[in-house]
């Protein structure tokens, strides 16, 4: 809801809110990275299904309380779109790159395909809500596009992998696309973010405990690593990095927001660089730049917000 002692339109209403986004788009990269860093992390002390069980039924059960308390009153007919939501945008996304991983696709290939999520969002586009990019628009995904290539490309290499695993995170884009969109023109949409954020967690939550249980079982590692990776996972990953591109999604307009996600590799190669000391080189600052360059053509078209 707007301010109303600010007139719609003014000047300070139209920075406030311009810097806001901003800001809200910072964090979320920030936050998005720190996912690929936590499950780097916690994949030295499990099998990566179970942490994402546990990352999800921790999630889930944290904001459970809150959902109960704060907000509309949760009702039944609320259950099955959410569901809908966590099945496509956690769970099918998570076990998209995950079990891309694990066949042995190279990490940053399936950073570069998950980072296309803004093309796959601008494919469904058009036959589900009827838009369509314009050509700056492209233009900025292209170039975004680009700088991911320049960044992550050094370490793209193809090993003795099944071809089919390269589709998976493929279908894992694809599958967080069709929720953001679904999740936009949705009227289940309008909960408020701790709400979708629960009820996606927990649905989430059943599909990867019966992946988890064939992989091996669902009981915790009772090892510090294990129970800190979660926590890192839970905090910042799940509520600081979906809560923030929900708040995101609803402030701005599906492509805006997926677009600004190309950043992520970059951030995460950084991170990793400085937590473990994996290496770095000049087609990686370069490519950062690049895809700064493809955010704020993206940014600046009309339309994009």
């Amino acid at each position: 809801m707007s301010d109303p002692t600010v007139a719609p339109g003014s000047p300070r209403s139209g920075l406030f809110g311009v810097l806001l986004l901003i800001a809200v788009e910072a964090a979320l990269v920030v936050c998005w990275s720190a996912g690929f860093v936590g499950i780097r992390f916690a994949s030295d002390h499990a099998p990566i299904f179970l942490i994402l069980f546990w990352r999800s039924l921790v999630s889930g059960l944290v904001l459970l309380p809150f959902a109960l308390t704060f907000g509309p009153r949760l009702r039944r007919r609320n259950l099955p779109p959410q569901m809908l939501f966590g099945a496509l945008a956690m769970a099918g996304y998570l076990s998209g790159f995950a079990l891309a991983i694990g066949e042995g696709v190279p990490t940053g290939l399936v950073a570069l395909i998950t980072d296309m999520l803004p093309l796959a969002v601008a494919l469904l586009s058009w036959p589900m809500l009827g838009q369509a990019l314009t050509g700056r628009q492209w233009l900025g995904s292209l170039i975004g596009s680009a700088g991911v290539l320049i960044a992550s490309g050094w370490s793209l290499t193809l090993g003795d992998v099944p071809l089919w695993a390269y589709g998976l995170p493929v279908l894992g884009t694809l599958s967080l696309a069709l929720a953001t969109l679904l999740q936009k023109r949705s009227p289940a949409g309008a909960l408020p973010v701790h709400q979708s954020l629960c009820l996606q967690c927990l649905s989430a939550a059943a599909i990867l405990g019966v992946a988890a249980w064939a992989e091996g079982g669902v009981a915790p590692v009772p090892e510090a690593g294990f129970i800190g990776g979660i926590l890192w996972l839970v905090v910042v990953a799940t509520f600081g990095a979906w809560g923030l591109y929900y708040l995101a999604l609803r402030r701005s307009s599906p492509a805006r927001v997926t677009a600004v996600l190309y950043l992520s590799p970059p951030v995460v190669m950084v991170w990793a660089w400085l937590m473990f000391d994996e290496p770095l080189s000049w087609a990686m600052a370069v490519g950062l730049a690049v895809s700064l360059a493809g955010i704020v053509i993206f940014a600046r078209s009309r339309g994009a917000a």
